[in-house]
């Protein structure tokens, strides 16, 4: 994996959801900048993240 869901820096819920949301924000401005290819690639990050943080993250972690 590349991110390890179950450390400790991402316990605080606000940690995931800014994690998230921050390259899905830059994904937006770079397609709205003319860029789709860095706003495929940071949309696919945040994507990632997002999966990894909330759907496969143990909950007793």
């Amino acid at each position: 994996m590349l991110v390890d869901p179950n450390a400790p820096f991402f316990r605080a819920l606000w940690v995931r959801v800014l994690c998230v949301l921050l390259p899905l924000a830059w994904a937006v401005f770079e397609l709205w900048s003319g860029s789709p290819f860095w706003a495929i690639l940071f949309g696919a990050a945040g994507i990632y993240l997002g999966l990894a943080l909330f759907v496969w993250r143990r909950p007793d972690a």
